[in-house]
């Protein structure tokens, strides 16, 4: 696992002494975790309450490029302290895959804070499903049209300006038909790229051809005229560039050349209690580890850090399997959190600290209803025919007041949503609801509700977010009664 420090102080009164100290405890985290640290991030003199500081958005930027796992703090408070920020780029690192950890704290705010966090993310996500599915709308009727529905145009097609239907490009469709042709008839891949560059040829991106360029070309159905989009097919729902026989020639030779030269591609495993999995015996991180059976069947653990680094010598604790662990710590997150008395009760938690948290938008409303008491009381006496030749002033004064305070209060808002009762028990109703054997679901109830888990040699340990309380279990019963299904395969791990 690898991470970058984010080190930040705020005022004249902190000195580099400040950021060496947070740095050191960072690097003394990540060095008893086994997590390398590739980078550091520091903002001088910049206040966490606002998202303006230089090296905190490069961070940021920095997370789409998959160069780092984790982004470490010496305290959250140096991430941000407006919680609405906090949230939101909080949230971007984990849509780029980087968790957000903190080196001094197990966890920054009390559970409520946790719950009112967790719900603004499901609140983005729920407006963002909302507006995908209105671009899915649209797009799929342009689908069911056989219509373009962007993307890279293939080489050999232009799209119409007006109808945005496909069109055969006469001066690049030959291009395709002779690549076709020429690699159906035995020649090498190689040897047609080096062709076509020496003719001055280019992709459609307007590279030199390569041997990789050829790839999806030949696997693009849209040059024997099949429409594709999602589930949507069309035959034929666009012009074709070359024959399904040359097509099927090409598929054939392709794919023998594939299995005789190919690499099988690296699996993409998700490990999902990563950074809330930690070994009971030396309190470190426990990673992600796969390993084969004498059988050839590949199985995936997750194994201490330490023992991983150091072997068995500075830790014994033994393996454990990654899907019985995580199903079971979902399952049980689901049992313990979605019934009606406790969703009732963290509900109350996260009006609570909805209240305690913002403390101006209450005074604002305040404000809003005596301006309109003033105002009613001013129009009242007009009506009556009092009039001084100070109406017109006060008036146009009270009515500029209102508005400027209808505009505090709908930035306030924006800035902090306020999540209503109802909205809440959506949001519960949502998780109980969904498909339990979707990864992605999985994730989203363990990011939200699982505080940590602690595995021992006899024994696991749930934590929460939301209570003090832990629930401990047996080992065997967190793996099941299959014992040989369960063990580690005879391979050095």
């Amino acid at each position: 696992m690898t991470a970058v420090i984010y080190a930040r102080y705020s005022s004249d009164s902190q000195r580099e002494a400040s950021i060496e100290g947070q740095l050191r405890d960072c690097k003394d985290y990540a060095e008893k975790n086994g997590i390398t640290v590739v980078g550091t991030y520091i903002d001088r003199a910049y206040s966490a309450k606002t998202d303006d500081r230089p090296d905190f958005q490069r961070m940021i930027k920095d997370s789409a490029k998959k160069i780092f796992d984790v982004v470490l703090v010496w305290k959250l408070d140096r991430f941000a302290r407006n919680r609405f920020d906090a949230v939101n780029y909080k949230y971007q690192l984990e849509k780029n895959g980087v968790h957000l950890v903190s080196a001094m704290e197990p966890i920054s705010q009390g559970p409520e804070g946790i719950m009112v966090e967790s719900m603004l993310i499901g609140m983005a996500e729920y407006y963002s499903a909302e507006l995908a599915l209105k671009v899915a709308r649209g797009e799929r009727e342009n689908a069911l049209q056989c219509k373009y529905n962007g993307g890279v145009v293939p080489l050999g097609f232009t799209i119409g300006k007006e109808d945005r239907l496909y069109h055969i490009d006469p001066e690049t469709a030959p291009i395709v038909q002779e690549i076709f042709s020429r690699y159906a008839d035995g020649e090498p891949a190689e040897k047609i790229a080096a062709s076509l560059n020496e003719r001055g040829l280019r992709t459609r991106t307007g590279k030199p051809f390569v041997k990789n360029s050829f790839f999806q070309i030949f696997r693009n159905r849209r040059y024997i005229g099949e429409y594709r989009y999602k589930d949507i097919v069309t035959p034929g729902g666009i012009p074709a560039i070359v024959d399904k026989d040359l097509f099927d020639r090409v598929q054939q030779r392709f794919e023998q050349n594939r299995i005789a030269h190919g690499r099988p591609a690296k699996e993409d495993v998700s490990y999902l209690l990563t950074t809330k999995l930690f070994c009971g015996k030396c309190g470190t991180l426990m990673g992600g580890e796969s390993g084969t059976s004498h059988m050839g069947n590949t199985y995936y653990y997750y194994k201490c850090g330490n023992a991983k680094r150091h072997g068995k010598a500075h830790c014994d604790l033994k393996a454990i399997r990654k899907e019985p662990l995580e199903r079971f710590v979902v399952d049980t997150a689901i049992k313990v959190i979605f019934n009606d008395e406790i969703i009732e009760q963290l509900i109350d938690l996260v009006m609570e600290a909805q209240q305690k948290e913002n403390t101006r938008l209450p005074v604002l409303k305040d404000q809003l209803r005596d301006t309109e008491k003033r105002l009613a009381n001013l129009l009242e006496a007009i009506e009556q025919g009092i009039l001084t030749p100070t109406t017109k002033q006060r008036l146009d004064e009270l009515e500029a007041r209102k508005e400027a305070l209808n505009t505090s209060i709908l930035e306030e808002e924006l800035k902090k949503p306020v999540l209503t009762r109802e909205w809440m028990r959506f949001w519960f109703e949502k998780f109980r609801k969904g498909d339990m054997r979707d990864m992605e679901h999985q994730r989203q109830i363990i990011d939200t509700f699982v505080n940590s888990v602690y595995v021992f040699d006899d024994r696991v340990v749930l934590n929460f977010n939301f209570t003090d309380d832990a629930k401990t279990v047996t080992r065997e019963e967190v793996l099941g009664s299959s014992a040989v299904d369960n063990a580690p395969p005879n391979k050095s791990l």
